[in-house]
Order: structure tokens, then sequence, then C-alpha cells
């Protein structure tokens, strides 16, 4: 069997049919699935994952699959449409946000809960009403112990540190890193080494704090990088999904993928973004 040699990470927020950004149709997403599952291709786990990256042979057609916030049109939609086409996910979640209660329903169930734009989650979010917008933690840990998503640290409180207050933004990391690691224990049982950083604002200091945190695995919003055997763990590349087709973001899983082309379209797209910010 040949073995992948980059890593795809595809990177979702909302899978719902409430219009908006960083939004997925429920229709897209299912499309996706399909092209995935009939062309072939296999969602790797943490564990795989990180095996891979520590040179640990992985299927050539591996990809992925990272949710980041922890959205209640997470466990609506994205969750009985991954457990349909046999796929699993990891979700990163702002801890703060999820609350006790018991589950709602999803997809194929009556009395389909409202998922809001991500404007409105935001902002409910902001006000203290979390719950309407967020999953429980009784879904997360439906989630976790059928194997469809696994639940990772995305901070506590989702705050960027670093344009709020920036000359404490070490101590306020710091805090938000335990913060994660002792309400994800208190609620699921465990926490793994994998965190994945607010709106993708990371610096040295804060890769530090992370490490020393007990998290290895730092995932960023670098659409650009390559996820090869031996690459630094503390900076894994994920690329944003966007509201498409399943071809058209199979193309873009080839071309990652890919060991010629993948490298000259990434070249490609940082040297327009460094023409684009006048570098």
């Amino acid at each position: 069997m040949s073995h992948a040699r980059a890593v795809p990470v595809l990177m979702y927020h909302h899978v719902s049919p409430s219009p908006g950004m960083i939004t997925v149709t429920v229709e897209h997403f299912e499309d996706q699935l399909r092209w995935l599952s009939s062309h072939g291709y296999r969602s790797l786990s943490s564990g795989e994952f990180a095996g891979h990256l520590a040179g640990q042979p992985v299927p050539k057609k591996s990809v992925l699959i990272t949710f980041d916030d922890g959205y209640l049109d997470n466990w609506v939609y994205a969750y009985p449409l991954l457990k349909k086409y046999g796929f699993s996910a990891m979700l990163f979640l702002v801890t703060s946000w999820s609350k006790d209660g018991p589950p709602r329903s999803f997809m194929g169930q009556e009395n389909l809960p409202e998922t809001p734009d991500h404007r409105e989650c935001e902002a409910r979010a902001r006000d203290g009403r979390s719950d309407e917008i967020a999953i429980r933690w009784s879904e997360a840990r439906i989630m976790q112990e059928e194997g469809v998503f696994e639940i990772h640290s995305h901070t506590h409180t989702h705050t960027r540190w670093d344009k709020l207050d920036p000359e404490q933004k070490n101590n306020h990391m710091a805090e938000e890193l335990a913060q994660a690691r002792a309400t994800l224990a208190a609620n699921l049982g465990g926490v793994s080494d994998h965190h994945c950083w607010p709106q993708g604002y990371y610096d040295p200091e804060y890769i530090e704090l992370a490490r020393a945190a007990g998290f290895r695995h730092l995932y960023t919003t670098m659409a650009f990088g390559r996820n090869l055997p031996g690459s630094d763990p503390a900076l894994i590349s994920r690329f944003a999904v966007r509201n498409t087709t399943g071809s058209s973001v199979g193309r873009r899983i080839r071309v990652a993928a890919h060991p010629v082309i993948g490298p000259v379209f990434n070249r490609f797209k940082l040297w327009k973004r460094r023409r684009r910010n006048g570098q």
C-alpha cells in the first residue's frame, strides 16, 4: 500500500442552513463527504496524524478534518453526516461556551434547534448566551464516545489577548490554557496534547506557553504549508473549506497533497499575499 507524503488538514467552523461567513451549507458539506468517500479518502484520528508527523506511515489518501469553536450546528448537522459517511473529525472547543443540559435533536430527528449564523453566534456568546449556539457537554460526550468527533482545546474564552491586553497577554494565555485543560478533563475525563489558536494568532512566546501546559500539536490557520513527516508539530497548516462542491474541495485536496504541484501552489499563493500586502 502506498503512503501519504503530505496530509491536507481541512478547517471548518459552521455546517448550517443559516447563510453567512465561514459557513458551509448542509448540502455542500454532504457533497464534500460524498466526494471523499467515493474517491477512497480516509479521515485520520489525532493520534494517526501525530504519528504521520513523527514519521509513521498513513494511507496515501488521508485527510484530517477539523472544526473550530464548537458551534451547535456541528452537533445538529455535521455529526450525523460524518457518521453517515464513516468519517471522523477533530473539534477544537472554546471550553467556557459549553454548558450542561440534555442532548438536543440533530438532523433526521424532529424539532431541530436554531443554528444562527456566525455573527449572531458571536453576539450571543458575548451576551452570555453561549448555550444557544454551542455544543453541550452531553453532546460532546456522545460524539466522542461514538468516535465521530474528538474534542480538543481552543482556549477557554477565545480571547485575542494580544489585542485586548498586549502587556499581559502571556499571563492571560497561560491561564486560558490551564482553564481549557482543567475544563476538558473535568467534563470529558481527559485532555489531549492538541490545541488550536483562536483566530490563528500565535507567537514564539505562546508556543512555549502551550508546550509548558502540555500541548505539543498546535494548529494554525496557515493555508499554504505542508504537513509532512518530520514537520514541526507546533506549526500545523490547515486550509479553510469554502462553501462549494465536493469536486471543488477535492481539487484543493489533491493540490495540497501533490509532491510537485503543492509546493509550487503554496509559493505562488504566498508571493501573491506578500505582494498584496506591499512586502
